[in-house]
């Protein structure tokens, strides 16, 4: 059985002073998904600001928004009801040897790359590696991956920001959802799994009564490649539920941002974000 949800995402940004432009892109409208039906989503700017939807080379939906007037603040407001259904039943997954096939490995190259920011750190690395050569199939490594990561690193809000890197977090023994899924990303692919982030929203509270709007959370988890993209959140060591809401997917982080642009001034900037969920249904 599915969910029904309606999710209201505030964000924008708050400026010092008066800037006389600026040029955004919002990654706030959820993807249609063989788990998800999106029933309906709005955009509203303030100021009113010319704009341009489309889908990016990841898949993800994006609006592409300018304000050309002068604005001390910026107010982007996503409107969805997203109807979340069953998660896809996966057969009996990938193999070592079909993760090692050159074809998928060149249709993956992308979701098997590292970069800075998620490189693992050695001893990770090291306990990846030695669990891919112990586990009879990949998904018997993702798990003990993920379990390990759990382990040493504790969710903590406010612990990291967003350009803190997978080995930073494990050093302090301390992260958010992000610093979770970039540390999955860089262990499994360093295994040759090919892994992607995701960002979404989740519900906070399982006993949410329908019609109560509750104040919910930008969310991020993982998809590791089992045949099929299959979904981890390692924050709340579960697979993805009736309330989780994709909305983007991508390399990492950066890939996805909700909400990221310029602007013309040297003024600083002050980014907010309030997210509301209810369950309709």
């Amino acid at each position: 059985m599915g969910r029904q949800l309606r999710v209201v995402h505030h964000t924008g940004y708050s400026y010092a002073g008066q800037v006389s432009a600026s040029h955004n892109e919002a990654r706030m409208t959820p993807r249609a998904t063989r788990e998800q039906y999106v029933l309906a989503t709005r955009l509203d700017f303030s100021p009113v600001a010319w704009s341009h939807s489309f889908v990016d080379y990841w898949g993800t939906p994006v609006t592409a928004f300018e304000v050309a007037e002068p604005h001390s603040r910026l107010d982007v407001t996503a409107t969805s009801t997203v109807d979340v259904g069953d998660r896809l039943a996966v057969g009996p997954g990938a193999s070592w040897a079909d993760l090692a096939d050159p074809l998928l490995c060149d249709q993956q190259v992308e979701f098997l790359g590292l970069n800075g920011h998620i490189e693992p750190p050695t001893e990770l690395r090291r306990f990846a590696a030695d669990v891919a050569r112990k586990a009879a199939r990949p998904v018997d490594a993702v798990h003990a991956v993920v379990e390990r990561i759990r382990d040493r690193v504790a969710y903590v809000p406010g612990s990291t920001e967003v350009n803190t890197s997978a080995a930073t977090a494990w050093e302090a023994r301390a992260g958010v959802c992000q610093d979770l899924v970039h540390l999955g990303l860089g262990a499994l692919r360093g295994i040759g799994i090919p892994t992607r982030y995701v960002s979404g929203y989740v519900m906070p509270s399982a006993s949410a009564v329908v019609g109560e709007a509750r104040t919910g959370e930008s969310h991020a988890w993982f998809q590791y490649w089992d045949g099929a993209w299959v979904g981890l959140d390692p924050t709340n060591d579960s697979a993805p539920g009736d309330f989780h809401i994709e909305v983007g997917v991508g390399r990492d982080y950066f890939d996805v941002t909700p909400l990221k642009g310029v602007y013309s001034g040297s003024v600083s900037s002050d980014l907010f974000v309030e997210v509301e969920i209810t369950v309709l249904a």
